[in-house]
Formats: structure tokens, C-alpha cells, sequence
């Protein structure tokens, strides 16, 4: 059976990355989705006020918030499904999040940023396509594609 990492955050974004991941299945792909999400570590100034361990206690409940969403989604497509919260650096953290879990495949949300926005910020999903020996399949949003469509068509009529 394949094993699908699909890196959530809450955002409306993650949860199209889901959505994908359960049509996929739903059209036949035999998978357990494996919902990854990752806290970035604490700052050094966090750390030395209130301690690692409460720290890692409400970054793990603030990971359990954030992933209830999209765990209800595959809950009610009855798909099996673990839960996996980590701390570190997303783009990383995923990699070997789904080296770890045995995942063949890492499915994520994009944030739709224009060629130029993204390369000058970056983003998550594009480190994660550099950065992973595994298949990576980056989920545009519906709003994102119709303004990529735009875009072009503008481009078109400016020619």
C-alpha cells in the first residue's frame, strides 16, 4: 500500500492538498495518508524564558489544533491516516518526516505566488521539491489557478 505525506498547516491551502490526496484515493490509488506537520523550533530567547519542555508541550497542542481540519476531512472519507507533528525546519522536517514514515510520495499546498514573489521570498513547497529524494506533487489553490489563468490571458492580450 502507498504511503502519502501530506503536509498540513491549517491553511485553507493544506486542506486542498488533502482533498487532493483523498481524490486520488478515492479514484483507486490504495494509500494511508500520513498528515505531517511541523512547528518551527524555538527561538533562543523562548527557550531561556519558559523552558524546552513547555515549549515542545504547546507546540505539539498548537500541531494537534492545526491538524484537526484535515484529519476530519480523511476521517470522513474512512482512509487510513496517521497524525505526525515534528518541530524544525518545515522544508526539512518534511523530508525526513516522509523518509521516515516509509512515504512514497509528499503532497502539498502552494501558496500561489507569482514566479518573481516566489523567488525572491522562497516558499515551503518549492524547498521541499529541491530538497527531498521523493516525488513531489505541490496542490495550487482554486483562487491561485484562476489568477494564473488571468494572468495569462492578460499577457495574451497584451501581445
Amino acid at each position: 500500500m502507498v504511503r502519502i505525506l501530506v503536509a498540513v498547516d491549517g491553511s485553507e491551502l493544506a486542506l486542498d492538498a488533502v482533498r487532493h490526496a483523498l481524490m486520488l484515493i478515492r479514484e483507486g490509488l490504495k494509500a494511508v495518508v500520513v498528515l505531517g506537520h511541523v512547528q518551527e523550533e524555538a527561538s533562543f530567547l523562548e527557550l531561556a524564558t519558559q523552558g524546552a519542555d513547555a515549549i515542545a508541550e504547546a507546540a505539539v497542542e498548537a500541531g494537534k489544533h492545526l491538524t484537526r481540519p484535515a484529519e476530519k476531512l480523511v476521517r470522513a472519507e474512512n482512509v487510513p491516516f496517521e497524525t505526525e507533528i515534528v518541530l524544525g525546519s518545515p522544508a526539512a522536517a518534511l523530508c525526513d518526516l516522509a523518509e521516515a514514515q516509509g512515504c512514497d510520495f509528499i503532497v502539498m499546498g502552494a501558496r500561489g505566488m507569482g514566479a518573481m514573489r516566489a523567488a525572491v521570498i522562497g516558499s515551503v513547497s518549492q524547498a521541499v521539491v529541491h530538497q527531498c529524494n521523493l516525488p513531489v506533487l505541490v496542490v495550487k489553490h482554486v483562487e491561485a489557478l484562476e489568477e494564473d489563468e488571468g494572468e495569462d490571458q492578460d499577457a495574451e492580450e497584451a501581445q
